[in-house]
């Protein structure tokens, strides 16, 4: 979406990288490789700038503008409004069953469940085990599956609750329910654009453009537009495109 924006609404020719991890993109925005990209304020809160203490989203934001403008010298631009956090998910016919609305609610039948994560979730320090003792659960079995194969399981029955980030696409799909996490255990993951100040300075119509997008997706849209590539087939680039349009954004 930052592409066709930018595309749209300047004369920059843009170059997009893509596949590339977390602190890979990091480490290249800092040396200049990387101008734009969108990152989690979450991951810069927590792993950019080490910071573990509890806050909540908009604390989490304020900080990581201020300290990343000082360390790095980058500006975090707007959220965009989704917030791609770590869930646990359940079918439909097991919250019903159950009466499963929060993760307190599932301390008292966890034991009569299947588990299914990621392999970091059992060593991440805001993985699962901290979790199971914030929340006093204890699971029948757990079992390390990739993100297809945890949804899946949840649809088959091999599993009954799965690790899950809120804006995937499949959840939209399978119509299933994200517990809330009402001891607010997960850190908020806000979706924000990070650009280096002196692309800015040199290009200062990019902020306003940028900016288009913020607030513009919400984790409902964000799963509805995943869905569409994750089980539709469709192109990121062509869904990016008809959601822009169908906005009136280009």
């Amino acid at each position: 979406m930052l592409v066709l924006l930018i595309e749209a609404h300047t004369d920059l020719i843009v170059v997009h990288k893509d596949n590339m991890a977390t602190h890979v993109i990091f480490a290249a925005i800092g040396t200049g490789a990387v101008d734009v990209y969108v990152e989690y304020t979450g991951t810069i809160y927590g792993s950019f700038l080490n910071l573990s203490d509890t806050k909540d989203a908009q604390e989490v934001y304020d900080i990581s503008a201020e300290k990343i403008a000082e360390r790095y010298d980058l500006r975090l631009l707007g959220m965009l409004g989704l917030n791609n956090t770590f869930g646990l998910a359940v079918r439909q016919d097991i919250a019903m069953q159950y009466g499963l609305r929060t993760y307190s609610d599932l301390s008292p039948v966890a034991s009569e469940f299947v588990f299914c994560g990621s392999a970091e979730t059992f060593s991440r320090n805001d993985g699962l085990p901290n979790l199971k003792r914030l929340y006093n659960i204890t699971f029948k079995d757990e079992r390390v599956l990739h993100n297809e194969q945890r949804y899946e399981a949840l649809m088959s029955g091999e599993a009954q609750v799965a690790e899950v980030f809120a804006t995937d696409g499949l959840l939209y799909e399978h119509d299933l329910v994200v517990l809330e996490d009402d001891r607010n255990y997960y850190p908020p993951y806000h979706a924000a654009i990070v650009a280096r100040n002196d692309i800015l300075e040199k290009h200062p119509e990019l902020v306003a453009v940028l900016n288009l997008l913020v607030g513009m997706l919400p984790d409902d849209v964000m799963r509805s537009l995943n869905n569409r590539v994750d089980a539709g087939g469709e192109s990121p680039r062509s869904v990016a495109e008809s959601f822009l349009r169908e906005n009136g954004l280009i």
